[in-house]
């Protein structure tokens, strides 16, 4: 942890840095703390549009120069956009960090956000949302976020939708970034062969002349519907998601549910993998996964089968999870556990991965957590833990189902998909209250 450090600008920027010494190159991201979460609904997606945007030229470049100015440093410059935060990122040789902050700052501070330029984005991403509604795998992996957390925003995707992108103007996009782009909601995170005091210096000199404040805005935790959303598609396979109520990033028990996750269905080893592919071939693509956002988080579990196999599929992951709890082994746990912990790791050898590390746990905590310390926090799970950990959230009154697929074209593959989740809920602990299905649609 010496290698890390952390500044305040005066303006509120947070300014986080980890000193890599075996390294030349250097990797720093600009954290937005703004998302589709934080979006009115009028203006959805307009945090994913606006990321675009700021590529598209400044009072001084066009796109065209700001994208030959990171070819000629030899750097890779990108951004992504989530529920919770958008980033702009660049990795170069350390040497380039002063040219690749005074670009990204013009970017971020001078952006024109030119009439014609919008209106040519705004084509590139109804594209954009034209190839996500032809992947069914990325779409019911959206629509089960959308059915469990509906009407809440964190359950809305990011992409935004075709009349919400068609309606964004100009003035849209200055007001949000009044509202939040400011410095006292950014979180700059440097990773590589750099000096704290350098990079301080640096951000100073470009970012510090940037003002403003960032108004609060009332948040809460999303209730969740546990419903059946099935959606017609004439696609070969069927893509499925079953999901329940995960944890928040800052739960302590975040992290019995990723070792939870990692003996269900995260790896070739999984219950559900070994299950359901290996020993009855019904699958290729099977496995689960833990989003954890700020105020709530999800368990999920993804599968694609032939339509013929979908009911079965159901029927089996809901029969591995009625049983984890009582049936959980001891060494299942402990492999778990360090299979985990060797993924933490090899997951923060490169600077991107450690500059991204920076700034979560900055934007999520508020501290920095050791690598000693996140390893404690894995090797404390118990197997008692996430036995209670899978009997609190695998209830038949949380979970909920999403399947994208030919539902109308197979025998009523649509209606047996919901009878068998349906029929297999009543493995679960008895609830008060049943899905609710949905129409085809």
């Amino acid at each position: 942890m010496e290698l890390v450090a952390k500044s305040v600008l005066p303006n509120g920027i947070r300014v986080l840095t980890e000193t890599m010494p075996a390294v030349r190159t250097a990797s720093l991201g600009i954290w937005v703390a703004t998302g589709s979460r934080y979006e009115d609904a009028r203006v959805h997606g307009i945090s994913h549009f606006l990321e675009h945007l700021l590529f598209k030229g400044t009072g001084r470049r066009t796109a065209l120069e700001l994208a030959q100015a990171v070819d000629a440093l030899g750097g890779q410059m990108n951004a992504f956009t989530d529920r919770e935060h958008t980033c702009f990122y660049v990795k170069v040789l350390s040497t380039h960090l002063p040219e690749v902050v005074e670009l990204m700052a013009d970017m971020l501070l001078n952006s024109a956000l030119a009439p014609d330029a919008i209106e040519r984005e705004r084509q590139v991403i109804i594209e954009e949302i034209k190839t996500y509604e032809d992947s069914p795998d990325d779409l019911v992996q959206d629509l089960i976020v959308q059915t469990i957390w509906n009407g809440h925003p964190l359950g809305r995707p990011v992409i935004g939708t075709r009349h919400t992108v068609q309606r964004l103007g100009r003035a849209d996009f200055l007001r949000y970034m009044e509202e939040r782009y400011r410095p006292d909601n950014t979180v700059i995170s440097v990773a590589g062969d750099v000096g704290h005091d350098e990079v301080v210096a640096l951000l100073e000199r470009f970012l510090g002349g940037w003002d403003g404040r960032t108004a609060p805005q009332p948040t809460w935790i999303p209730t969740l519907e546990p419903t059946i959303s099935l959606r017609a598609k004439d696609v070969e396979q069927v893509h499925l998601c079953l999901a329940t109520r995960g944890r928040a990033q800052a739960d302590d028990e975040l992290y019995a549910l990723e070792v939870l996750d990692n003996v269900l269905g995260s790896g070739m080893s999984s219950r559900l993998f070994y299950e359901i592919r290996e020993k009855r071939g019904l699958v290729y693509t099977i496995a689960s996964y833990a989003p954890a956002y700020r105020e709530g988080g999800l368990f999920v579990v993804y599968a694609a089968m032939s339509p013929e196999a979908g009911p079965e599929v159901v029927q089996l992951t809901l029969e591995e999870i009625a049983r984890l709890a009582d049936t959980l082994r001891d060494d299942e746990v402990a492999r778990a556990k360090e299979s985990l912990k060797g993924n933490v790791l090899l997951n923060l050898e490169s600077t991107g991965s450690r500059m991204s590390k920076l700034a979560r746990s900055e934007l999520y905590h508020g501290r920095q957590f050791t690598m000693d310390e996140l390893i404690q926090k894995i090797d404390a799970v118990t197997p008692e833990a996430i036995r209670r950990l899978a009997r609190d959230i695998f209830t038949a009154d949380q979970m909920a189902m999403a399947a994208i697929g030919p539902l109308t074209t197979h025998d009523g593959l649509g209606a047996r998909l919901e009878s068998t989740f349906t029929r297999c809920l009543g493995l679960l602990p008895k609830t008060a209250t049943a899905p609710v299905a949905t129409a085809v649609g």
